[in-house]
């Protein structure tokens, strides 16, 4: 009952035992490390970010005569890929809902912006949601105005997935090539925005998605929770080390994790490519100098519980997705979300936190270090008075003597 009323439920006895065990805590990082509450710190069109790289100006190109004037096309474009790349909804009274806060904080920006209007001259005819192994989001659409017009793929996602199937970028409404300088170029920028943290969405259009038209990159912040900075310390100090695992990118899981105060000398960030690569002993090997993991999905999850059980770890787990069931069902301490945690999730795991902040589980563990100590506590009071009086009854056996201890001692004694 105490634990409850710090927001965390314990669904099993035995798990406040093992709470008090814990010495390896594995935490998601959006919504738990952080607040889950992402607006858009900055976007850069492909203009923007290629300027430099223009092609040689002709008689016909009077657009690029200047290098300052507003990329009006650019950011068209990418506005309409965030808006149609996006099942955020927009009611009557103004407000913005969707379960994803990134694709909420996309649409915000593009209804500041002017252009979240911009769905009702298009028809949806095919969508490919989000998944943590494809990481990135397709839509087919068609114009309103013109039905026979070439239906057109609209995507978001991670830059390494999608700056590969670019073979073009738009340059101030007009469609260039893409070469490797270009690329090279686009990779630097996206990396300078996750240093800050950030995590960066690539945005591209075209008729296929093998051969697609980059238009730019979005960054979105996600500020840490309040406290929980000091909740990490307070936990590492007390002995319990914590890994952050999250989908980002290396940048902006670095940026967080240093802000976070998990990135120490000593530690190294993994992605979940290097954890696919590794044999199980060489991921048992590294596995306790992981600070992060980045670029991963539920099945990473898994193996790196896997790992830490295998080095004599007790390991929590967190976890809100219906894939996590598994990770979460297989640490010593599972721990679902609880306000967005799926009922698979929370089914499967011990603990549930029920405002999702990474602080709650740290008082978690001070109550179950708390019922620990005095189970233990007691046991040994009980085994050191018990042992007194059961050599006492012995000795006095063995040597032919009266009974020193009558019943009525022996039940105070248990008392």
């Amino acid at each position: 009952m105490r634990m409850a009323k710090r927001r965390a439920i314990v669904k099993r006895l035995p798990t406040v035992e093992a709470l008090g065990c814990v010495d390896f805590i594995c935490s998601d990082k959006t919504g738990t490390l952080t607040s889950n509450n992402m607006s858009v710190y900055c976007d850069r069109t492909a203009y923007d970010i290629l300027r430099d790289m223009r092609p040689p100006s002709s008689s016909s190109d009077t657009t690029d005569s200047n290098s300052d004037k507003q990329d009006i096309a650019g950011g068209k474009a990418l506005m309409e890929v965030a808006v149609l790349c996006n099942n955020a909804e927009v009611s009557a009274d103004s407000s913005v809902a969707s379960t994803s806060s990134t694709e909420k904080a996309l649409m915000i920006y593009a209804k500041k912006r002017g252009m979240d209007k911009t769905r009702m001259i298009f028809d949806r005819v095919a969508e490919v949601p989000f998944s943590s192994e494809r990481k990135f989001m397709s839509v087919q659409c068609r114009s309103k105005a013109n039905p026979s017009s070439t239906m057109l793929h609209y995507v978001k996602g991670a830059l390494e997935e999608i700056l590969p199937r670019c073979n073009y970028y738009n340059y101030n409404g007009k469609s260039v090539s893409l070469d490797d300088q270009c690329r090279h170029v686009v990779e630097q920028s996206s990396q300078t925005m996750a240093a800050k943290g950030l995590r960066v969405l690539a945005m591209a259009r075209g008729k296929t998605l093998s051969d697609l038209e980059f238009v730019g990159l979005v960054g979105l912040f996600d500020a840490p929770r309040p406290g929980v900075d000091e909740s990490i310390r307070v936990l590492q100090a007390s002995g319990v080390k914590v890994s952050m695992i999250t989908g980002d990118g290396k940048e902006t899981a670095a940026s967080v994790a240093s802000m976070l105060g998990l990135q120490t000398e000593g530690k190294i960030l993994l992605s979940g490519a290097e954890v696919e690569r590794m044999s199980d002993g060489e991921l048992q090997e590294k596995a306790d100098r992981v600070c992060c993991y980045y670029r991963t999905n539920p099945v990473h999850k898994l193996r790196i519980v896997k790992a830490l059980q295998a080095n004599g770890h007790i390991v929590g787990m967190t976890g809100d997705g219906v894939n996590d069931g598994i990770a979460v069902k297989s640490a010593d301490v599972g721990i679902s979300m609880g306000a967005s945690g799926t009922d698979v999730c929370k089914e499967a795991a011990d603990m549930i936190l029920l405002d999702d902040d990474f602080s709650t589980i740290l008082s978690a563990i001070e109550e179950g270090k708390c019922i620990f100590y005095n189970i233990r506590n007691f046991v040994r009071f009980q085994l050191s008075t018990s042992i007194a009086a059961l050599m006492l009854i012995s000795l006095s056996t063995l040597l032919d003597k009266p009974n020193p201890l009558n019943p009525m001692q022996v039940m105070i004694n248990q008392d």
